[in-house]
C-alpha cells in the first residue's frame, strides 16, 4: 500500500501544480500584470510548485535528505532521463536554438550551488544568496525581453493563460492548487519515509531515486511531447529552465525552513555528477550536435548507472 500512497501522492502533486498555474496565471493577468512578467515569475514558479512543496514539507518533517535529494536527482533525471527518451524516441536536432546564454547560466547556477554545498549544512544565509542569484536572473530576462520585445507579451503565449476563463473557475484553480499541493507533498513524503525504511535505504537516496523521477513526469511529458512536434528549444529550454529554479529557487526557499545537512556522500558524488550530466550538454548547446538514438541510449544507459549505484551504496 505504501507504494500506492506514493503514486497517489504524485498523481495529486501533478494535478494540483497544473491547477495552481493555470488559476495563477489567469488571476495575475486580471489584475492587470504584465503578461512578459506572468510567464517569468508566475510560470516559473508554478510549475515548480510541486518540488517547491516537496522540499518545505520533507525539511519541515526533519528528513531533509529528501529535499536536497529531490533537487540534485531532478537535475540529474531531467539531463540524462527527460532528454534521453525524446532522444531516444524521434531524435533532437539542436539547431537554430537560442539557449546558449541559458546553458552557460545554468551552470554558473550549479557551481554556486555546489560551492555552497561545500561550506553546508545549507541554512538561511545559503538560501538567501541562491535567491538572490535568481532575483539578478530573472531582472536580466526581463531587461532582455523588454529590449528585444519578445512574443512573450501576447497574452495567449503565456503557459495556462485563458482570457475567456471566468472568475469562479479561476478560483477553483487556485483553491485545487493550493489545497492539493500540501495534500499530495504529505503524502509522497510520509510514503518516501516508509519506503526508505523498509528497504534500508536513506532519506537522501529516496529523495534522488523515487522523489526525483516522480517529480521530473510533467518534465519529461513535455518534452516528449515537443520532439514530437520538432521543437528541440522548447525540450532544451525546459530542462535548463527547470534545474536553474530547481537549484536556486526552491532550495534557496527551503533552506529559509530549516538547514539542510549536506552528506558526504552528495560530495562525494552526486553533485558531481549532476554537474557532469550538465555539462554533456555543451556540444549540442554550443555545437549544434544532433541528439539521435544513440544519443538517447547513452543518456538513459547512464541513468540507469546512476540509480545501480545509488541502490547499491
Amino acid at each position: 500500500m505504501v507504494f500506492v500512497w506514493a503514486a497517489v501522492g504524485l498523481v495529486i502533486l501533478i494535478f494540483a501544480g497544473d491547477a495552481l498555474v493555470r488559476g495563477a496565471v489567469n488571476l495575475a493577468l486580471r489584475l492587470g500584470l504584465p503578461a512578459l512578467i506572468v510567464s517569468l515569475t508566475v510560470v516559473a514558479f508554478g510549475t515548480s510548485a510541486p518540488e517547491l512543496l516537496i522540499s518545505v514539507q520533507a525539511v519541515l518533517d526533519d528528513v531533509p535528505g529528501i529535499a536536497l535529494g529531490n533537487v540534485v536527482g531532478s537535475n540529474t533525471a531531467n539531463v540524462l532521463l527527460v532528454l534521453g527518451i525524446p532522444a531516444l524516441l524521434v531524435g533532437l536536432s539542436m539547431e537554430g536554438r537560442e539557449t546558449r546564454k541559458s546553458f552557460v547560466t545554468m551552470i554558473l547556477g550549479t557551481l554556486l550551488f555546489i560551492g555552497l554545498s561545500f561550506a553546508g549544512p545549507l541554512t538561511w544565509w545559503h538560501g538567501l544568496i541562491l535567491l538572490g542569484a535568481l532575483a539578478l536572473i530573472l531582472g536580466d530576462q526581463v531587461r532582455e525581453s523588454l529590449a528585444t520585445r519578445r512574443s512573450l507579451a501576447d497574452v495567449t503565449e503565456v503557459e495556462g493563460a485563458d482570457p475567456s476563463m471566468r472568475w469562479w473557475k479561476i478560483i477553483a484553480f487556485l483553491v485545487a492548487g493550493l489545497v492539493g499541493l500540501p495534500i499530495g507533498a504529505q503524502l509522497l513524503i510520509n510514503a518516501a519515509t516508509q519506503i526508505a525504511q523498509m528497504f534500508g535505504l536513506s532519506d537522501a537516496v529516496i529523495g534522488l531515486t523515487l522523489v526525483a523521477v516522480g517529480t521530473s513526469l510533467p518534465e519529461l511529458a513535455t518534452t516528449v511531447a515537443a520532439a514530437f512536434r520538432k521543437q528541440a528549444d522548447v525540450a532544451l529550454g525546459n530542462v535548463i529552465g527547470s534545474n536553474l529554479f530547481n537549484l536556486l529557487a526552491i532550495i534557496g526557499i527551503a533552506s529559509l525552513v530549516g538547514p539542510i545537512p549536506v552528506d558526504r556522500e552528495f560530495l562525494v558524488l552526486d553533485l558531481w555528477v549532476m554537474l557532469a550530466a550538465s555539462l554533456l550538454l555543451a556540444p549540442f548547446v554550443f555545437r549544434d550536435w544532433y541528439m539521435g538514438r544513440v544519443w538517447g541510449l547513452i543518456f538513459c544507459a547512464g541513468y540507469a548507472l546512476y540509480l545501480a549505484r545509488l541502490v547499491m551504496l
